[in-house]
């Protein structure tokens, strides 16, 4: 009896042998898939630190990085009588078909945003019977018979039409000395360094760039309002009025 006992015990051990060893064997396992966990968890604690002080580094911060001097006051109305100006300059008496700005396609060819400079306008203006009012409007300066006149466009369509009573090239450096300037990361240079490589040899993969626009606007005596608008290579000049005249 004693040995069928002792039988019985010498299976039952050798039965759960194995199970025992599995379960140890189990647990040797996990020990490296936690310090990979571990390792792996920290890796990515550093990639979002890194991406965080990257992201401070691009920031473009203004005036700090702008190397630049102030745009002096009475600097676009110097020697110019604006009100005879104002009263000088006819009315604009035509229109485009359908308010539709036809060199639209060609500037925004290139683009995936609206390369025109944005005018915030809180209250009205006035351009003798022209009433502008408040909205946002991109700034088009259109040339129409040997003349040049500003487009005020809302949501693609062409509300006001403004005459430019002065244009002129824009002075060299002054988008330099006056937008922000972008910080690039050495990954960034290098990319744009391969990109642009790459668009000297193959015309097809040359973007073209989109030209630099600024706008300023400045308050002048008896309610008169100087506007000049940047785009590309000229600057646009005309007079508008806060008080109908």
């Amino acid at each position: 009896m004693k040995r069928i006992i002792l039988v019985l015990l010498i299976i039952n051990f050798a039965f759960a042998l194995p199970s025992d060893a599995a379960f140890w064997n189990k647990n040797h396992n996990n020990q490296p898939n936690q310090q990979l966990q571990q390792q792996s968890k920290q890796i990515q604690q550093k990639n979002e630190q890194e991406a965080q002080n990257n992201n401070v580094q691009n920031e473009a911060t203004y005036p700090q990085d702008v190397d630049g001097t102030p745009i002096s006051e009475g600097e676009y109305v110097e020697d110019i009588d604006v009100e005879d100006m104002y009263r000088k300059i006819p009315v604009p008496e035509f229109k485009y078909i359908h308010d539709i700005d036809p060199g639209e396609y060609q500037d925004t060819r290139y683009s995936t945003w609206s390369p025109y400079p944005l005018f915030r306008l809180t209250a009205p203006l006035f351009f003798k019977s022209i009433t502008i009012e408040p909205g946002y409007y991109l700034l088009t300066p259109r040339e129409h018979e040997g003349k040049w006149y500003i487009l005020f466009k809302e949501a693609g369509r062409i509300k006001y039409i403004v005459p430019c009573y002065k244009k002129e090239m824009v002075p060299m450096n002054f988008y330099k000395n006056n937008l922000p300037q972008v910080k690039l990361t050495t990954p960034q240079k290098i990319r744009e360094v391969a990109l642009k490589l790459v668009g000297k040899y193959d015309n097809k993969a040359k973007r073209k760039p989109i030209p630099n626009t600024y706008l300023d606007a400045q308050d002048l005596d008896n309610n008169f309002i100087s506007v000049v608008v940047y785009w590309g290579n000229y600057r646009y000049y005309m007079v508008l009025r806060t008080i109908q005249l």
